[in-house]
């Protein structure tokens, strides 16, 4: 399974729950950034993706988005596929 990164803060509903839905498609480890701890890595993430909001969320080298985006990737059928990918 590729690894799956995200950037987070510690108190973020939508961190929580793209944290719920890649674990009910088991993903046993995200690694995550925490940004609220971390000026440095909200400045990579910010230059990395174009965006301020958490989550952000890498599955391999793929950047993902946020939760919302999660969330569609998921319900167009996407998210396994790119989860087991090689």
């Amino acid at each position: 399974m590729q690894p799956v990164t995200m950037y987070t803060t510690a108190v973020c509903p939508f961190c929580i729950r793209a944290k719920q839905i890649l674990k009910s498609r088991g993903v046993e480890h995200i690694e995550e950034i925490r940004v609220d701890a971390d000026a440095a890595a909200l400045r990579r993430m910010m230059e990395t993706t174009g965006r301020r909001t958490v989550p952000q969320i890498f599955i391999g080298d793929t950047h993902v988005g946020g939760c919302d985006d999660l969330m569609a990737l998921d319900g167009r059928g996407g998210l396994m596929p790119l989860l087991q990918a090689a």
